[in-house]
């Protein structure tokens, strides 16, 4: 009898484990829900806000990174709604060809982001600069172990 209450006490407490798990990655997505609302304008404001606060940007680099980052957000804005179906209409998956233009699309844009940003930051600004990004994706790919790791 004490085997049979362990095993259901065991059963139950698992079951609630597994879906406070749910609830929190369903808050995570809400993230791109909030940002589809925000304008191109609002998005750049944010970036630019958290570039001054890490790399102490004077005004003027403010304006010249806040047009960097407006012109690559609309341009990718576009980009989606391009890819974006019509309603009634399933969605394709891209071609081989359509991945592999968009990455070159994405990695022409870092490049091109890369040296307007080298002209308008300073020495010490710039290496802070290259140094956000990479600690960022080191991140996700560790996230991206574990989770595969889990399944």
């Amino acid at each position: 009898m004490k085997k049979l209450l362990v095993i259901a006490l065991a059963l139950f407490t698992l079951t609630g484990v597994a879906q406070e798990r749910k609830k929190q990655r369903a808050d995570r997505k809400g993230g791109p829900e909030l940002r589809k609302q925000m304008t191109p304008n609002e998005i750049a404001d944010l970036k630019v806000k958290k570039l001054t606060l890490t790399l102490d940007l004077t005004d003027d680099q403010q304006e010249k990174v806040h047009s960097v980052i407006l012109n690559q957000v609309k341009e990718n804005e576009s980009l989606r709604k391009e890819r974006k179906t019509v309603d009634g209409e399933k969605k394709e998956k891209p071609s081989k060809d359509d991945i592999v233009k968009m990455q070159n699309h994405r990695l022409d844009q870092q490049i091109e982001m890369k040296r307007e940003m080298k002209t308008i930051l300073t020495a010490e600004q710039y290496s802070k600069f290259e140094n956000i990004k990479p600690r960022k994706h080191k991140k996700r790919a560790r996230r991206g172990k574990k989770q595969d790791g889990k399944r």
